[in-house]
């Protein structure tokens, strides 16, 4: 007995058995991680990805309509909301990759990388200059009304789409030159890169859209002696606490996720391609991921239907819409009345034929 337990001990299916133990763990570990990955996939597809897609749709379609309205504040609006839909469309892409297999690939990477980070820039870029027009608008109203007008504003736009666009290829075509024979490389590795998305896409931004909306709320509290200011205040402070809430809680966990990857230094023996934080932690990635894309389609919530004039515009928009459709009604079954349909109408010239 103890001779065949020793042989057994000995043999090499004995040396391999806690081997295939950890290795079916670690699949079952993997398929638990997709489960939850596509489990969790489908609730933003369900619940966040309508909103933001209707939301941003409705925020274009009716400043558009009411264009002769328009104000500088819904310039930004609608650049923000075009910025959040292309973002809130690629994210159907984005957050069914569970298994982050385009990232193995150079083009498919690039591509993918490439066009998040130029609407990823835009909308936090678009973020930032709303909260800063809003703090001239408050608190230097008077000095500022040559400033705020809408050439300016129209200016103020390109020059941001410029900005996302070059914080994007500039780096892009900097470390291209350096890794192109590179196999599975993705510009959006590269330890430089992350460390400007970091601080470029929210550091600076939180930063910045942080210290207009303190500054904002001072001067809305100060205003308090105003009786018929109250209620805007309150509800003007309301939607900066909203604000800034919502873009620190979807943009922090993945802005972390990185930083902690960046501060990590990277394993001498790891290939290339497992040395990215996507292939080691999927599943924290794939939950990073659908924090900060809910951040564009929570944006038509707080910047349109949380404020008055966006409500009024959807009001007046749908108002006009059914009262139209009510007219045509009403004209079709007057219509009908008089003139028979056209199946009645053959009949009739049968008959008279006959």
């Amino acid at each position: 007995m103890e001779t065949q337990l020793g042989a057994y001990n000995g043999s090499p299916a004995g040396l391999d058995l806690p081997r295939a133990l950890a290795n079916g763990s670690g699949v079952l570990w993997e398929q638990q991680q997709y489960a939850i990955g596509l489990f969790l996939s489908c609730l933003y597809t369900v619940f966040l990805f309508p909103i933001g897609f209707v939301g941003n749709i409705l925020i274009l379609v009716v400043n558009i309509r009411f264009r002769e309205r328009m104000t500088v504040p819904d310039l930004y609006f609608i650049n923000l909301a075009a910025a959040d839909l292309i973002l809130v469309a690629d994210s159907l892409i984005e957050v069914f990759n569970l298994d982050e297999q385009y990232y193995d690939l150079t083009v498919l990477c690039t591509f993918m990388s490439l066009f998040l980070q130029i609407n990823m820039y835009s909308s936090v870029f678009f973020l930032t200059w709303m909260s800063f027009d809003r703090y001239l608008a408050l608190a230097k109203a008077m000095r500022c009304s040559l400033f705020r007008t809408k050439p300016r504003a129209r200016l103020s736009c390109g020059l941001i789409w410029m900005a996302s666009v070059s914080a994007t290829l500039v780096p892009f075509t900097a470390v291209q030159l350096q890794h192109t024979e590179e196999a599975c490389f993705c510009f959006a590795d590269v330890r430089e890169v992350q460390w400007l998305e970091v601080t470029l896409g929210f550091v600076v931004p939180f930063a910045v859209i942080g210290l207009c909306y303190s500054l904002i709320a001072r001067v809305l509290v100060s205003a308090q002696g105003h009786r018929d200011l109250r209620p805007r205040r309150q509800k003007a402070l309301r939607m900066i606490f909203a604000v800034v809430l919502v873009f620190f809680i979807c943009w922090l966990p993945e802005n972390v996720f990185i930083s902690v990857h960046l501060l990590q230094r990277p394993q001498p023996g790891a290939a290339p391609c497992q040395q990215s934080f996507r292939h080691a932690y999927p599943l924290t990635g794939h939950i990073v991921n659908l924090a900060a894309f809910s951040n564009s389609c929570l944006n038509p919530l707080i910047y349109g239907f949380l404020g008055e004039t966006f409500r009024d515009k959807l009001r007046l928009y749908v108002e006009q819409k059914t009262s139209v459709s009510a007219l045509s009604r009403v004209c079709h079954a007057a219509l009908k009345a008089v003139v028979p349909d056209s199946t009645e109408q053959s009949e009739v010239k049968f008959s008279s034929t006959v």
